[in-house]
């Protein structure tokens, strides 16, 4: 899950038995998880947060995984990387789920980025948050269709 958006988590899934996985703790347990998996993929990053915090279930299954909200944060925060150059610093705190000094502290030692007076977050400059200009040009003329143009002739005569 932590390496969201992949095929990974749901082949996982699918090692599980199908029997075992239909019912009793383990259905909810992997209901839960295809649920926080489902918003993490779908760029719910509150929603997840919300469910992780409220639900003790969901905090048993993440227990044993070492660093697994430290993991989650930073997937976000190179997801985020990739779209944006500036985001509102209230904004990345509920996708990070943290504090406004938490996410702050984040943003500055982790990510590496630029906290402005006015609340807002610089991201650098990358190659995927960069606006490139793209030209395409497609060469089509007549003769390239001629044979369709004329087969349409033919059948209608």
């Amino acid at each position: 899950m932590t390496q969201f958006p992949s095929a990974q988590f749901a082949l996982a899934l699918h090692l599980i038995n199908p029997s075992a996985a239909a019912q009793g703790e383990l259905a909810e347990a992997v209901a839960k998880l295809r649920t926080l998996n489902s918003q993490l993929e779908g760029a719910q990053y509150a929603r997840f947060w919300n469910a992780v915090d409220g639900d003790d279930l969901v905090a048993d299954l993440i227990a044993d995984i070492a660093g697994f909200e430290d993991m989650i944060r930073q997937r976000i925060a190179v997801l985020v990387s990739q779209a944006f150059r500036e985001v509102s610093l209230t904004q990345l705190e509920s996708w990070l789920g943290l504090s406004t000094d938490a996410t702050t502290q984040f943003v500055t030692e982790v990510a590496g980025w630029k906290v402005g007076e006015s609340g807002t977050v610089s991201i650098p400059s990358n190659p995927d948050n960069e606006a490139k200009k793209t030209e395409i040009r497609e060469d089509v003329n007549v003769e390239m269709f001629s044979r369709v143009i004329r087969r349409s002739w033919e059948e209608v005569a």
